[in-house]
């Protein structure tokens, strides 16, 4: 249960993120001055200004602290960060630049965990775009030709689940099960939330807030990020030895689908999983044109068609080149 007076440890991971940076930590660290927490920014790395206008921050104001992360990955700094500015709170609220939060974000969270027990809270997580492609991104996400009925690419119910974007965890939950794997560079929220569950924790997905969530701007970074995406699931798997789901299955498929187009030749048949794949696709982006009345949302379904192979090469990519670590080797 949560104690009477949390003191939460807001986390927020940065690289590069100057345009978004001293917004985001001005705001939490209003958000945790009543609770006497703090807020620490772990920077990979930055070389666009964001380390100084945190350090300028926290020159400041005494509850914002600069964190230098030489590992670069989000999964490391968080742990850094837990491990020097941990003693003396009781959750962990990971934050990410380059997203925004309701003003009432923190004591929605701390609100649930009271009320569920539940060891960590995850939250809905609703796209949006201010360009052309970073609207089409976003409603591609939003879709479920883009996010395959992910429980957390919306609104939260209300419900338990096995994985959702991070919001708040037990800081003693997080150190007991050994905080997240700083080998993962991706998926590492959904690699520790299978660490919570087989340790018999429970994640809630809460009705009460969510975060909006500005996908890329490009399409070459949009590829590139479900690459990784589809790697990290990989290695989850593999680290674990267990089973992806139905909806994971669909998306794996795609690479080995868009491959047996080759032997169509031979055999035309073989060429009609990847027809249907596409028709699906091309189908999803009419509808997501339907629903928001936007002509140029047509695009989504083509948007969606390059991140379902992004995100299978990088999974297969993964899983034919694993490294004994992978392989399942203790973390």
């Amino acid at each position: 249960m949560l104690p009477i007076s949390p003191v939460p440890l807001v986390v927020i991971p940065c690289l590069n993120e100057a345009a978004h940076i001293a917004r985001v930590t001005k705001q939490m660290a209003r958000a945790v001055r009543p609770y006497g927490g703090r807020v620490v920014v772990a920077d990979g790395g930055s070389e666009d200004g964001s380390r100084a206008v945190v350090r300028e921050i926290a020159r400041r104001d005494e509850i914002v602290h600069f964190l230098d992360n030489p590992r670069r990955v989000q999964s490391a700094g968080i742990n850094a960060a837990v491990d020097a500015h941990g003693t003396g709170h009781t959750h962990l609220i990971r934050v990410d630049a380059h997203c925004d939060y309701p003003d009432d974000f923190i004591p929605a969270l701390l609100a649930d965990a009271q009320a569920t027990g539940a060891a960590a809270v995850v939250v809905g997580m609703i796209a949006e775009g201010q360009g052309v492609l970073q609207r089409i991104n976003a409603a591609t996400q939003n879709a479920k030709i883009g996010n395959g009925g992910s429980k957390h690419r919306a609104q939260g119910q209300g419900e338990y689940v096995e994985h959702g974007h991070h919001a708040l965890i037990e800081l003693a939950t997080f150190r007991k099960v050994g905080g997240y794997d700083p080998s993962f560079t991706h998926n590492e929220d959904a690699e520790l939330d299978m660490r919570l569950a087989r340790s018999g924790h429970r994640i809630w997905l809460t009705a009460r807030t969510a975060v909006t969530y500005y996908p890329r701007t490009d399409a070459r970074a949009l590829l590139e990020q479900y690459f990784r995406y589809g790697r990290g699931r990989a290695r989850n798997l593999l680290k674990h030895r267990s089973l992806p789901n139905r909806r994971q299955l669909v998306v794996i498929a795609v690479a080995p689908t868009v491959l047996l187009v080759a032997a169509s030749s031979v055999v035309p048949l073989l060429a009609l999983p990847a027809f249907m794949w596409m028709a699906a696709g091309l189908a999803g982006g009419v509808s997501v044109a339907m629903s928001t009345r936007t002509p140029v949302m047509v695009m989504s379904g083509v948007v969606a068609i390059c991140m379902h192979v992004a995100w299978s090469v990088g999974f297969w990519s993964q899983l034919l080149t694993p490294t004994p670590r992978q392989r399942g080797a203790p973390a």
